[in-house]
């Protein structure tokens, strides 16, 4: 499993909010199941519907007691953590096909001035790499959210690869959502399962 992490000067400019989909997310997906309540694969403060196929499980050690874990724990919160939030959940796409990952990060509840945006700067600035981002906002389920798109360089391949993200900030503290792949035409190809996930987000 390939976790980013690490430090970045991230170009951030902003898009006015806009209904209009992501490329690629104007394909038609089904919808199979949902992820994030009682009885799922992951349990979030957050549930969405998976696109078919996609098959989501929980990621061990992310929520590990700081004050009580061992050494081996630690470093396993850190390889897990991106800016302010951590891996908890992993929904692979090979089953339908594809080569990457809708990756669900939580974050700590109650701090006052935590908001959407913020949050996901906070997380692209975390990545190696990451440049060219451009942010808008969306609301679903309730909830006001922030998107970013932008371009990351990947260290197998030495070239820039579009990646995206949104994140909300619920009572429960901050979920980001992101979607990476192999290369481009990988994400592009993965974007309406991304933008299924974004517009059917509520609270659980």
């Amino acid at each position: 499993m390939s976790v980013l992490a690490g430090c970045s000067g991230a170009a951030e400019q902003d898009a006015e909010p806009s209904a209009s989909p992501s490329v690629g997310a104007s394909e038609k997906v089904e919808s199979a199941g949902t992820v994030g309540g009682a009885g799922s694969a992951c349990l979030l403060p957050v549930g969405f519907d998976l696109a078919a196929e996609w098959k989501a499980e929980a990621i061990d050690g992310s929520t590990a007691d700081a004050g009580r874990a061992s050494p081996a724990d630690e470093d396993m919160a850190a390889l897990l953590r991106q800016g302010p939030v951590s891996l908890v959940c992993e929904i692979d796409a090979k089953p339908a096909g594809h080569l990457g990952f809708l990756r669900v990060f939580t974050g700590e509840a109650g701090k006052k001035d935590a908001d959407a945006r913020a949050v996901l700067e906070a997380f692209v600035t975390a990545q190696n790499g990451a440049e060219k981002a451009k942010y808008s906002t969306f609301e679903a389920g309730g909830l006001a959210g922030a998107e970013v798109e932008y371009l990351a360089t990947s260290e197998l391949l030495d070239e820039a690869k579009q990646e995206s993200a949104f994140a909300v900030v619920t009572p429960d503290g901050p979920v980001v959502v992101h979607l990476g792949g192999a290369d481009t035409e990988e994400h592009q190809d993965m974007v309406p399962a991304f933008e299924l996930a974004r517009k059917t987000l509520h609270t659980v």
